[in-house]
């Protein structure tokens, strides 16, 4: 395919007093392809964002899963099956919107997540633990290891979990094989199906499917791999604690958004970096800022700020010089 760019050249032949259209095919042609034009074009482009993005894209991690979590880390699934019985876990006590364990984050005297309630009701200890179990097919040994569990108290059971719990974390390494005898109940083999259930890879689609219909709801996955201590340990060694970059970072060295500088600075900082309600305190300060830059026109003193430093002058010395101020 091609096609002709021309030149414009004078022609003579036109009167004085009119002027006169040439005829586009009395100018001069050259041959020019479009085609080699875009292949060139579309073969610079994708070299450079080829080169591009391996100089300065960020690494794509593999998703932790609750298979890489058993195989990697057994003990700590053990241990975390063991807390959410015992209701020791991060999500059991974590309050709206899962449970009413605790008030939650607040503002001064205001308990925002109780105020919002609890929408996504979770209970750690069925929901995580005991109802995937059930969800398994022609185990005799498991079903009686549930009804035990089903039989006893509630006292009872939080304290068999919570003397298993505790003697977990006694033993060497957290291996469940060196757990000094205890009276724990039927919870060393509650937790030890749950680690082969998780190992068997039947965990994650047990969780996913018991959040919604379609089985796209990973909050329960991500409440019970948060609650263990191998995922902190995987974020942490690729510099994801939220203490170098701030709450919102690539992995490793990679910088996250630019513009959520402002609003991860704060959790770096006293008394926000300490306080257990630092969210709901950054989001309070963030409004107040917020709301001062849309006020900035109107507030006394920052409005004059602009006059009294005219740094915008700087900027358009170019424009000030060819409208000076009359």
């Amino acid at each position: 395919m091609t096609a002709t760019l021309s030149r414009t050249t004078s022609h003579g032949g036109a009167s004085h007093g009119s002027a006169q259209t040439p005829d586009s095919h009395d100018f001069p042609t050259r041959p020019y392809d479009l085609v080699k034009e875009f292949v060139i074009a579309l073969v610079v482009v994708a070299l450079l964002t080829i080169g591009l993005a391996a100089a300065f894209s960020s690494p794509d991690e593999k998703a932790v899963t609750m298979t890489t979590w058993a195989a990697a880390a057994p003990s700590d699934v053990i241990a975390t099956a063991a807390g959410e019985l015992a209701g020791t876990t991060t999500s059991a006590g974590y309050g709206p919107p899962y449970n009413s364990a605790a008030d939650g984050q607040k503002l001064g005297p205001f308990s925002l997540q109780k105020w919002a309630g609890v929408r996504i009701p979770v209970d750690s200890a069925n929901d995580l633990v005991l109802a995937p179990l059930r969800m398994v097919p022609g185990d005799s040994g498991l079903t009686a290891t549930l009804a035990t569990w089903d039989a006893a108290p509630a006292d009872t059971q939080t304290a068999w979990a919570t003397a298993y719990v505790t003697a977990l974390a006694a033993a060497p390494d957290g291996d469940p094989t060196k757990v000094a005898k205890g009276t724990y109940g039927p919870v060393p083999q509650i937790a030890s199906r749950f680690l082969s259930l998780a190992q068997s890879g039947g965990l994650e689609g047990a969780l996913t499917q018991s959040g919604t219909f379609y089985g796209s709801d990973a909050t329960r996955s991500l409440l019970l791999l948060a609650d263990g201590a191998f995922l902190e340990d995987q974020a942490r060694a690729r510099s994801l604690g939220g203490d170098q970059w701030g709450m919102m970072n690539e992995t490793g060295n990679y910088p996250g958004q630019p513009w959520m500088w402002l609003y991860t600075f704060w959790y770096q900082v006293p008394p926000f970096a300490t306080s257990d309600n630092a969210d709901a305190q950054v989001w309070g300060l963030m409004m107040l800022l917020t709301l001062a830059l849309l006020l900035a026109p109107f507030i006394p003193g920052v409005r004059s700020l602009p006059r009294l430093i005219p740094i915008h002058r700087l900027v358009w010395r170019d424009y000030y010089r060819d409208h000076p101020r009359q």
